[in-house]
């Protein structure tokens, strides 16, 4: 049986702040990923409404995240 974990990042009252240098939309459309200046990547997803909704934050990145490309399949 596979189990799922859910990763939650916690902060103060407001989210850290992520200006946008860089985005992608995944092929099939349900995802967007974005890079920010301050180093972080975020995976959002796209609801075929097109609503927007927060999925993962990814840090680790010491410079502006300036380019994003999806991997050959």
């Amino acid at each position: 049986m596979k189990t799922s974990v859910l990763a939650v990042a916690v902060w103060g009252r407001t989210a850290p702040s992520h200006s946008i240098t860089a985005i992608l939309i995944t092929d099939d459309q349900q995802t967007i990923v974005t890079g920010s200046q301050e180093g972080q990547i975020c995976l959002w997803g796209l609801s075929s409404d097109l609503k927007v909704s927060s999925k993962e934050i990814l840090f680790g990145h010491t410079a502006s995240v300036t380019c994003l490309a999806k991997a050959r399949e």
